[in-house]
Order: C-alpha cells, then sequence, then structure tokens
C-alpha cells in the first residue's frame, strides 16, 4: 500500500531529521523538508503539528517549527523509563524460556562490524549504529510478549535516536563500549539470569545517561 503524503513527511522527520544531532536547536524549513521528501508542504505540516502533540516539535508564532534540544531531566526519564520496561523483559523472557539470544547476538555482530570498521566517526556509521542499538533492545522488549509494552517501548524510538546518535559523537569509542554492554546482556539473558540481566541493563543505560549529561 502506498504511503500518504503526511505519513511520508512524518517517516522522514523521524527517521531521518530529528535524528541529526545538528537538528536539535534549530528551525525547520517546510518549504525544504517538502521539497526533500517529494510532497506538498501540507502533509509537512501536518506531520509536524502529530510531532507537536509528541513533545517533539514545538511551533513558535511567526518563526516556525522548533526541534528543542533534550534537557537532561528528559534525557534521565527517558533512559529510567527504558530500564523499567527492559529489565521487566529480562525478568519476563528469561523466566518464559524466550528470551531472543540468536537475534540479539546477530544485531550485536552487525554492530561490532560497524565499530571495527574504522569508519565510526562519520554520521551514516553512527545513524547505522544507532538504528541496530534500536532494534537490539526493541527485539527484548518484543520478545515479552505484550503488546501494550511493546507499542510504549517503540514510541520511544525518535527520543532514543536523537540520544543514541548523540552519544556516538560525544564519546570516544563510544560504539565498541557500547558492544561490550550489550554482550553482556546477552551473556545475562543467555545464560538465565535475572539479576545479572538487570544489573547489565542499568550499566548499560547509566553509561549512556553519563555521556549524555556531561554534555547536555
Amino acid at each position: 500500500m502506498q504511503q500518504s503524503g503526511r505519513a511520508r513527511a512524518l517517516q522522514y522527520l523521524r527517521e531521518e531529521v530529528l535524528a541529526d544531532p545538528d537538528v536539535q536547536g534549530s528551525f525547520l524549513n517546510e518549504v525544504d523538508l517538502a521539497k526533500r521528501i517529494g510532497v506538498s508542504r501540507t502533509p509537512v505540516r501536518e506531520a509536524l503539528l502529530l510531532l507537536v502533540a509528541d513533545g517533539l516539535v514545538e511551533m513558535l508564532p511567526g518563526r516556525g517549527a522548533y526541534v528543542p534540544p533534550m534537557s537532561g531531566r528528559e534525557i534521565r526519564e527517558l533512559m529510567e523509563i527504558r530500564a523499567l520496561f527492559e529489565k521487566h523483559a529480562a525478568a519476563r523472557t528469561i523466566e518464559a524460556g524466550t528470551a531472543p539470544v540468536a537475534e540479539m547476538r546477530a544485531l550485536l555482530d552487525e554492530q561490532h562490524t560497524i565499530a571495527t570498521s574504522g569508519d565510526t566517526g562519520s554520521a551514516d556509521a553512527a545513524t547505522e549504529f544507532v538504528g541496530l542499538d534500536v532494534r537490539f533492545h526493541q527485539a527484548l522488549i518484543d520478545a515479552a510478549d505484550n503488546v501494550m509494552i511493546s507499542r510504549s517501548y517503540a514510541a520511544l524510538r525518535v527520543r532514543q535516536r536523537r540520544v543514541g546518535v548523540a552519544a556516538l559523537f560525544r564519546a570516544t569509542d563510544r560504539q565498541l563500549a557500547v558492544c561490550s554492554e550489550h554482550e553482556r546482556i546477552v551473556d545475562a539473558l543467555a545464560g538465565g539470569d535475572v539479576e545479572r540481566a538487570g544489573k547489565a541493563i542499568d550499566a548499560h543505560l547509566d553509561c549512556t545517561l553519563q555521556v549524555l549529561l556531561r554534555q547536555a
């Protein structure tokens, strides 16, 4: 089924525009966005209004659509919500024997390939790495087999991509560190150790939080 103009604009804004660290703290040009997406200004404006409702964009009278930087408090709250969801999913999947170890290892292998490619400083590599990161964590959430939790977690995706890409640009060797942290999470899931999995998730999210707060 062909996407509507608004759906195309919304996807482009979420996946491409808002994930760019350089866009934070700047205004978006509706005419330029419409040309890049290949639609008229109307679906771009409609998509922007949906992002306003999500708290990702602000419409300032006479100035247009503004992308506010995430505050330290917002970043802390994001990591707190993620920790609650991910530790719950880890416990549920370990107890049910459904931890997606093979899928998460495959995604981790792809991340490791990027992290050791020698091209870690490029915007494309960072974006691809964070896309894999989102899929890695979503795989764990989805394996808990709770539709409402999966949808709620997926709704955080734009914010996760924003802070994730920013973290990679702000910390030297962060990609390799993320791979090591992910490895500890997968090892704990594979070993069926709920407590160790919870601690590994907390440690991973806390490391990311500290990197971001140093620059917030």
